[in-house]
């Protein structure tokens, strides 16, 4: 039977990502600090919030590759919006340059996932190792 509480409202796996996402944001941060570092804010979100999210939902009994591919997509969202924040308001958007965007965030949202998916496994590899559990 299905739980009809106002606080599961959110499914586990996007609870999972979302939770990794925002456990990111100070990763990412701090290693921005490193001298040389070149972690975009996009980049160590889907990085890391897809690998925490995937430690949480092993530990959770979700599929860690799930909610790492939804980290994956939270990252690329992230790194869109803040393009679009920083330098998209400087830019004369004509139609070859907007269509060429469009397909270029749809490769890259497309490359992300991928790339989410398989830190959202090594994730949950890591959880799974720690605490000598095994993923659902």
């Amino acid at each position: 039977m299905q739980s009809h509480s106002p606080h599961r409202s959110i499914p586990p796996v996007w609870r999972a990502a979302i939770i990794g996402t925002i456990a990111a944001l100070p990763t990412t941060i701090i290693i921005n600090w490193f001298p040389s570092s070149e972690v975009t804010i996009g980049g160590g979100v889907m990085l890391f919030g897809s690998i925490i999210a995937g430690a949480i939902a092993a530990n959770r009994s979700i599929t860690p590759s799930a909610a790492g591919l939804r980290g994956g997509f939270l990252g690329g969202v992230s790194a869109v919006a803040l393009f679009l924040l920083l330098e998209g308001t400087t830019l004369n958007w004509t139609l070859n340059l907007t269509v060429f965007f469009l397909i270029a965030v749809v490769m890259l949202l497309s490359a992300l996932l991928v790339f989410g998916m398989i830190f959202g496994r090594i994730g949950g590899w890591i959880a799974n190792t720690v605490t000598g559990q095994k993923a659902a």
